[in-house]
């Protein structure tokens, strides 16, 4: 059973940095697509940046300019560059694993069938 390790959440300020980590187990990256959705209680989970793994990105509009997503194939990881954080983007941040690419248009949860348990980040003073 594939196992998705989150790691990198927290409590920052705004304005702050943040980098989360996502390593699953039991697979290799490589042939997947890979990103990070969030989700805030009484709302959709919505795609905040993806990889498609053949060399196609998606962020949300949201946070363009400030979250980069990359690769680390030799350590089979996918991390989230979360800079200049605002207090909207508290949420619950979940890894995922699928199968995505940019002709799909915005990344939709059910095009991902391997999930984390989700690392809280809270942007607050």
């Amino acid at each position: 059973q594939v196992q998705l390790v989150e790691s990198g959440g927290g409590l920052v300020q705004p304005g702050g940095s943040l980098r989360l980590s996502c390593a699953p187990s039991g697979l290799n990256l490589d042939y997947y697509a890979a990103g990070w959705f969030r989700q805030v209680p009484g709302k959709e989970r919505e795609a905040v940046c993806i990889s498609s793994g053949h060399g196609s990105t998606y962020c949300a509009d949201s946070v363009m300019g400030r979250f980069t997503i990359s690769r680390d194939n030799a350590k089979n990881t996918v991390y989230l560059q979360m800079n200049n954080l605002k207090p909207e983007d508290t949420a619950v941040y979940y890894c995922a694993l699928g199968y995505w690419t940019k002709a799909h248009g915005r990344p939709v949860p059910s095009q991902f069938d391997s999930w984390g348990r989700g690392t809280q980040v809270t942007v607050s003073s």
